[in-house]
């Protein structure tokens, strides 16, 4: 009787990263469905509402020890569906429309780029790096752009001959951000020293205080500078490693090591 009783449990705990998998699927889904209403703004919210989801069935799946690979294919397939497919049907309608076959070959690079990011991620999943990420994960390239689209709505008011050129270099951007080798941090992989536990959770109070006075800008300054955090980490990685080689002895021709 018991051991029924934890196996029903633990389907029930099972279904329960599926079930908020379904939600970002269909957050992804209903954002199609309000760009061909012409209700942008409406669309980034439900990208953005689909990040929710995505963080959460991740979560769930590790607390509740229930992580499969009918799991992790699933979560790819709703990632390609909000993150790849939304942002790019709402970047074209919203600002590329106009440039015909320009505008198509960004989109096709914002979602192919999206698609060969998330295959190369479920290929190197059980090897990779438990600290990194290879390459900008999709959800944040998605963030950026539904960010993005709010901030101009509500904030910067971008002309039409502004926008889409604007539009067309930050795509092709986190396009290049995704299959690139660079790494990201996985802030689920951090490990916290003795005393930074506090700071950090003084920071996360200013930044849900920020969020709520300045949803738009918070947002967008959020996504834009974890895009960026991997490109300055490389930068800073690369000075260093010249730095070392800068200090290091010079030897003579034929000088012998010891």
């Amino acid at each position: 009787m018991r051991a029924s009783l934890r196996e029903r449990r633990r389907q029930v705990i099972y279904v329960v990263p599926n079930l908020l998998t379904t939600g970002n699927l269909f957050c992804g889904l209903y954002a199609i469905m309000a760009v061909f209403g012409a209700n942008y703004v409406k669309a980034a919210i439900a990208i953005l509402v689909a990040l929710i989801f995505d963080m959460l069935d991740g979560q769930s799946a590790r607390w509740t020890k229930t992580t499969s690979q009918f799991g992790i294919e699933y979560d790819s397939l709703a990632d390609l569906v909000s993150f790849g497919v939304a942002p790019g049907v709402l970047i074209y309608s919203w600002a590329l429309s106009g440039y015909g076959l320009l505008g198509l070959a960004v989109v096709f690079a914002f979602v192919g780029c999206g698609a060969l990011r998330l295959a190369r991620y479920n290929v190197l999943a059980a090897t990779a790096d438990n600290r990194y990420f290879m390459g900008l994960p999709i959800p944040a390239a998605a963030g950026a752009m539904a960010s993005l689209m709010l901030l101009d709505h509500h904030i910067l008011r971008l002309g039409q001959e502004v926008k889409p050129v604007l539009i067309l270099v930050v795509s092709f951007v986190l396009a290049f951000l995704m299959v690139s080798t660079i790494r990201y941090t996985k802030f689920k992989g951090m490990k916290l020293r003795a005393g930074e536990g506090f700071m950090y959770l003084v920071w996360g109070v200013l930044g849900i205080m920020l969020i709520a006075a300045a949803p738009q800008i918070a947002l967008f300054v959020l996504f834009a500078a974890y895009a960026l955090s991997g490109v300055v980490m490389l930068a800073v990685n690369l000075v260093r490693r010249t730095a070392r080689r800068g200090r290091e002895p010079e030897r003579l021709p034929g000088e012998l090591k010891e």
